[in-house]
Parts: C-alpha cells; sequence; structure tokens
C-alpha cells in the first residue's frame, strides 16, 4: 500500500480542496466519489476529490482521481486536468481574475506532464519523484502518481443515517426536498460520526488508491485580485466536462 498522501509529498505538504480560502488561512475540503456511468466508465477523468491549502507563502492544489487505482494505471494523455482559481480583494462569490492550472500527461511510462499556471509558469517533466518536479524559479512544484486515497468516509455510519431519515415519519420537506430535523439532527450529526452501533467508524476509503496531482504554486501568481481565492476542478476531453468537483 503507498504511503498516506500528506506523508508522501515531502517537500509540497498538506493538502486542501474546493471552495474558498481567505486571507490565505482557511482549509478547503471537496469530496465528488461515486458519479454516474458517463463519469465512472472514464476512471482515468474520474475526480475522487479536491482539496486545497495554504503552506507558508504557498497556495497547494490537490486533485485525486481514478478510484480504486492500482500500480500500473495511468493519466489519461487525453484529457486534461484543471484547477481553476480566481482571487478578489474580499467577498465570497465575487472573485475574478482568474487563472487556469492546467496538467496534461503523456502516454509513454513513466508519464511526463505538462504543467501551466494561466500565461506565467510552464513545468514539464517526470513528476512522480516525493520530492516533486520544480520550475526552474522555483515558484511552482508539481507531484503526479499512486497514492492512498486520503478522504476519511464513515460508510456504514452514512447508511445507518439514510435509514434513520427514510423511516421518520411527519417530516417537513423545504423547496429542495430536505427535511426539517429539529432536535433529531444532533443524533444524526453523531451518528454520521460513528458506527451503527455506536463504535469507532470505520474509513470505507482506507484500502483505496488514487491517482494524485499536488501542485504547489506561490501566492502571488495566483492572488492578484486579492487575498481571497476560490477554487474548483475539472477534467475534460476533446472539449466536455467529464468530471468535476468544486464551488467557492
Amino acid at each position: 500500500m503507498p504511503m498516506r498522501l500528506r506523508a508522501a509529498l515531502g517537500t509540497l505538504a498538506a493538502v486542501a480542496s474546493v471552495a474558498t480560502i481567505i486571507g490565505y488561512g482557511a482549509t478547503a475540503l471537496s469530496a465528488d466519489h461515486q458519479d454516474g456511468p458517463a463519469t465512472t466508465n472514464e476512471a482515468p477523468a474520474d475526480i475522487n476529490d479536491v482539496f486545497t491549502w495554504m503552506d507558508g507563502t504557498n497556495v497547494v492544489l490537490a486533485m485525486t482521481v481514478y478510484p480504486a487505482a492500482v500500480q500500473g494505471n495511468l493519466f489519461s494523455n487525453n484529457v486534461q486536468y484543471v484547477f481553476h482559481t480566481g482571487s478578489a480583494a474580499a467577498g465570497l462569490g465575487a472573485t475574478t481574475n482568474p487563472v487556469d492550472v492546467i496538467a496534461t500527461f503523456s502516454a509513454t511510462t513513466p508519464q511526463t506532464i505538462q504543467l501551466w499556471v494561466g500565461n506565467s509558469e510552464y513545468v514539464t517533466g517526470d513528476p512522480s519523484a516525493t520530492a516533486g518536479l520544480a520550475s526552474a524559479d522555483g515558484m511552482v512544484k508539481v507531484f503526479a502518481g499512486l497514492r492512498s486515497d486520503p478522504f476519511f468516509f464513515n460508510l456504514d455510519g452514512f447508511k445507518q443515517v439514510a435509514l434513520d431519515v427514510q423511516g421518520a415519519t411527519g417530516l417537513v420537506f423545504n423547496e429542495a426536498g430536505c427535511p426539517a430535523l429539529g432536535t433529531t439532527g444532533p443524533v444524526l450529526v453523531k451518528q454520521l460520526a460513528t458506527a451503527p452501533d455506536g463504535g469507532a467508524p470505520a474509513n470505507h476509503f482506507a484500502t483505496f488508491d488514487g491517482l494524485a496531482i499536488v501542485v504547489s504554486i506561490n501566492k502571488t501568481l495566483l492572488t492578484k485580485g486579492g487575498a481571497d481565492m476560490s477554487v474548483w476542478a475539472g477534467t475534460y476531453a476533446t472539449g466536455s466536462v467529464v468530471g468535476d468537483a468544486g464551488g467557492q
């Protein structure tokens, strides 16, 4: 089993994710497991999770794809793997100044990456070394390869919550079809963090691996509009979206 993602990144250090990083201080997390057939049939383009976080003066962007990947699985040479970023002085939902971080891969083994950070940086070479592949000026570093799935998901607890909600009576639903849980809410939240019998939760993804792309970028390249930053990710083949995860 490959070492855990965070431990394996070496100088790239931690990962964070889709959402907004406010004032360089927050960590954002987003999950995108279990997509529809059109996406899951294209495993190298199927996004598992997206993470973003700050590491000193660097923004770290990480994307995992290829659910249940094994040694020998490769990134697709027909897919663009893209982190879409925006920045603004203040205000969620108001980020502009877009900068796309785009990765493509060769069909060879070992794979060669081409990585563009907007129009300002370009990196190419073998990105599989734990220390990462750095640009000439050191402002960008990238790792890509097989790693353990870093996302913790208590599937048994989640299924129990779904059964509890389905079996409940007298629920009132809002316009989006979500039930108002009232005093039951805290009970269900606790169930999400435990096994169905109240014991310790089990990580459904503990034995799963995926293909990870992790990019460390000097924040000045991504935050020309201000300290508030939004990130989302997508995979694209022949001009169409295959998978996406993200938001503000």
